[in-house]
């Protein structure tokens, strides 16, 4: 018998064989595949590899083409000096064309290896956003994880419940039984219906509470939020996490690790900032093709076409301070950056730590709280035997029903509140997965 409520309680069941079963790694499947942050944080990792790119960065040539071509009416007037004096050309409406069109293409062979500097910059973004994503994943799965148990406990006070409405009912039956035997008054009759109606709408109360933690465990899936679900599971607590091993794998944490990410950024940012200091050496070569016909004038056709190739130098020479001035925030930027990562760490190994001591907490009322269940059950059946017999009042037959329940609600709380710590525990140090 005491296995069998033991049972009940921890090991927590949904009845409904019509509707469908939802398992934790189901849940967590449909998380990964369906919520809207982890597809942001997809999309970004997207974009960010399409960006790590030498053209980017700019360090491929680039290739222009362009052409033009205009038709024009004029009027000319000119005076020409020739061999036999001044001729005078004179004509209205004089239709002319020019044609022109070209093809070029230049590489920057130099710049103080800005160039360089970019690229590893779009490198260090693209593992940045592939370590938010990382992260992301992870802060779902301990959510989805986290509101499942939650179910688990929520269906457990529901179950809880119903053997306490069990036991009301059995003590109403009873007082009934020794009212009409001239052993028990109104007064015994009217507290047992009274105790009875007060567990039936605390049981209607904690349907509603199961109902919307339902909800809200759909809403992290991304599904329709008045699906109908079944949640049978157990809440079982790990009792083998060690704080050392959480300390020591914080660094591979990845939100730690996107901030090392950012300073290697900003890092990298000084150096393309220091680069606008330096002269920038460029080559150019290109084809060009120009044709101007006209039809009056001294010049009727004008034609030229041919290759051309260049280097040229771009010497920053004084502009106001502006460049020193972007390199030093750079630099600021980067000592931010650095900060911002010491903070994040202390942060961590805070939360690790006071984490673990709720998990360890937790664990040792747990294995107490076990014996006090025990204990309570034992006590209200005995209790319920003795008043059977005349043995016990109502009133200690009350005080037993509700140290039973007491008992209950403080396992279940327990067992969630140790497995919630070990699962964030366990998002701490990256280990969440199926």
């Amino acid at each position: 018998m005491k296995k069998y409520f033991v049972a009940v309680f921890i090991f927590i069941a949904i009845a409904g064989n019509a509707q469908p079963r939802l398992t934790l790694t189901d849940a967590i499947n449909l998380a990964l595949k369906n919520n809207y942050n982890i597809q942001i944080a997809q999309s970004n990792v997207d974009i960010n590899k399409i960006n790590n790119d030498y053209g980017v960065a700019g360090g491929l040539p680039t290739v222009t083409g362009t052409i033009s071509n205009q038709e024009s009416v004029v009027n000319i007037n000119q005076k020409v000096n020739s061999s036999v004096g001044v001729l005078d050309i004179d004509r209205n409406g004089a239709s002319s064309n020019s044609l022109n069109t070209n093809i070029s293409g230049s590489i920057l062979l130099y710049n103080g290896l800005s160039v360089v500097a970019n690229k590893k910059r779009l490198e260090e973004l693209e593992k940045q956003s592939q370590q938010q994503l990382i992260s992301q994943i992870q802060i779902t799965i301990a959510s989805v994880s986290t509101k499942y148990f939650d179910v688990v406990r929520q269906t457990s006070y529901l179950k809880s419940l119903q053997y306490s409405i069990n036991l009301s009912k059995k003590q109403l039956e009873l007082v009934e039984i020794k009212k009409n035997v001239g052993m028990a008054n109104n007064a015994d009759l009217f507290q047992s219906q009274i105790d009875l109606n007060a567990r039936l709408q605390d049981y209607k109360a904690q349907e509603l509470i199961v109902a919307q933690a339902k909800t809200d465990l759909l809403t992290l899936l991304s599904v329709k939020p008045d699906s109908v679900i079944t949640i049978i599971d157990t809440i079982i607590v790990e009792k083998n996490i060690v704080l050392d091993n959480i300390l020591n794998n914080i660094n591979i944490n990845s939100d730690l690790i996107s901030a090392d990410n950012q300073i290697k950024i900003n890092e990298l940012i000084e150096k393309q900032t220091a680069a606008q200091r330096y002269p920038a050496l460029r080559f150019s070569t290109g084809v060009n093709f120009g044709r101007t016909v006209n039809g009056g004038g001294q010049i009727l056709l004008n034609q030229s076409y041919g290759p051309f190739a260049g280097l040229s130098v771009g010497i920053p020479i004084y502009n106001g301070g502006v460049y020193k001035k972007q390199q030093q925030v750079a630099q600021v930027n980067t000592k931010i950056a650095k900060t911002q990562k010491q903070n994040l760490l202390l942060s961590l190994q805070n939360d690790a730590i006071k984490t673990y001591q709720a998990y360890t907490n937790n664990l040792s009322q747990l294995t107490l709280q076990q014996n006090t269940y025990e204990i309570a059950l034992q006590l209200v059946q005995l209790t319920q035997q003795r008043y059977q017999l005349a043995q016990a009042t109502i009133l200690e037959l009350r005080e037993a029903q509700k140290s039973y329940e007491d008992a209950v609600y403080r396992l279940i709380n327990l067992s969630f509140a140790a497995k919630a710590a070990a699962i964030e525990l366990k998002r701490l140090e990256n280990k969440l997965g199926l």
